[in-house]
This record gives structure tokens, sequence and C-alpha cells, in this order.
């Protein structure tokens, strides 16, 4: 299962949500769950420093491209944070989760 988690290093909710991110990968990492980082950003410098700062240890893509962010277009991302749950055949599953209800979504698929 993986998180596709659309954010950016300006944002400040996406920045708020981190540490909630952060500690169900910790958690369930192990247990089969994988998240992908897509950025907003526009500036490279401001990005990495952020996935450091976050401690952000999972794959992060970004074609620094802001709005224009082509993931982000083909997902339909109109406001971020922006998350999106696939299962292993990367059909979305469940969107837009956060903090308690997104653990509780990952609770329940990796049962």
């Amino acid at each position: 299962m993986t998180i596709v988690d659309f954010w950016a290093s300006w944002c400040a909710p996406c920045r708020q949500e981190n540490p909630n991110v952060v500690a169900l990968y910790n958690e369930f990492h192990a247990k089969g769950l994988n998240i992908i980082g897509v950025s907003l950003d526009k500036d490279k410098a401001k990005w990495k420093e952020a996935i450091a700062k976050d401690k952000l240890s999972w794959t992060h893509v970004s074609n620094l491209k802001f709005w224009d962010e082509p993931i982000a277009k083909q997902y339909g991302v109109e406001a971020i944070p922006a998350t999106f749950i696939l299962d292993a055949s990367g059909k979305i599953v469940a969107k837009d989760l956060r903090g308690d209800a997104l653990r509780a979504k990952i609770t329940e698929l990796l049962k």
C-alpha cells in the first residue's frame, strides 16, 4: 500500500501534518506501507531543507513547477495537503485523510 502525499515546504497545513505522516511511516513501513512525497515547491533548496527538517525519510519527487506539477494535475489536486491511498494494484482506495482518520484507514487496510 502506498500513500501519495502532495505537499510543499511553504504549505503550513502540510508541515503541521508531517509529524503525523512520519509517525505512520515509522509504525507501518515494516508492515507494507510506502509513501511517495510529491512536492509543489519551486525552490529546490527550500524543498530539500523541509524534507530534512521534518525528517521525511521516504521517496520524494518534484518537478519544481509549483501548481503546474504534472503529477498533481494527473491526480486532480487543487489544494494541499492532499493524500491518496493506493492499494497494491495502484487503485485509489481513499483520499484526503489526515491525522487520526488517516491512521484509522491505514490500520484498517493493513489488517
